[in-house]
């Protein structure tokens, strides 16, 4: 187990120090520091991370909040195993890995959480509209969206549950690869990210 000493704050821990899975889905840093953002994370706050897949949210998210509880929830067992020495390896001890799969297992999930943090899936919608009933007032959820069906499913789960505050940005991201002999610009797939709040 390899064990990392971070001697700032700023969240943005690079790719390539994460343990990965091949075909496993990881949050790039440039996407991971604008969930972050939208998240408006506090010291001691409950965060859901629902979709966790290599697990980078929640351990920033453990590290930005070293008195609160992070339950990152993951329906593949390997998947969850790889979350667990992700957290093993940056020293994050405030993250709970959660296997089962949402919406059906939020329920069994105790206390209510403040933030929550949706990455993709396929019943993204029935996620969002379960979770609304645990986040109290004053919580904010922030989903992604990679293709055009999830961003409708989140948009009218937005209107129907009246989201309060809601921020929407595509990101699409640029980084300088070397090729052969020549440094180029390659593009990562464009995400949507979706932020609001729960005020009646």
């Amino acid at each position: 187990m390899v064990s990392f000493q971070w001697h700032y704050v700023t969240p943005g821990i690079p790719d390539e120090l994460f343990e990965r899975l091949p075909g496993i889905p990881m949050s790039q840093r440039e996407i991971r520091l604008l969930l972050l953002s939208y998240l408006r994370l506090e010291a001691d706050c409950t965060m859901w991370d629902i979709g966790a897949g290599t697990g980078t949210i929640s351990v920033e998210a453990g590290l930005l909040c070293p008195q609160g509880r992070v339950l990152a929830i993951e329906r593949d067992e390997e998947v969850a195993s790889l979350i667990r020495r992700n957290c093993d390896r940056f020293g994050v001890q405030n993250v709970q890995v959660i296997e089962g799969s949402a919406p059906e297992c939020l329920k069994e999930l105790s206390g209510c959480p403040h933030r929550v943090c949706i990455e993709g899936g396929r019943s993204i919608k029935a996620i969002l509209v379960e979770v609304w009933k645990y986040l109290p007032l004053q919580g904010r959820v922030v989903a992604t969206a990679a293709n055009l069906e999830s961003l409708y499913q989140l948009s009218e789960g937005f209107a129907e549950l009246q989201v309060r505050n809601v921020e929407v940005v595509q990101l699409a991201v640029n980084r300088l690869e070397k090729r052969g002999i020549s440094q180029v610009f390659a593009a990562s797939d464009p995400i949507f990210v979706l932020g609001g709040e729960k005020l009646e």
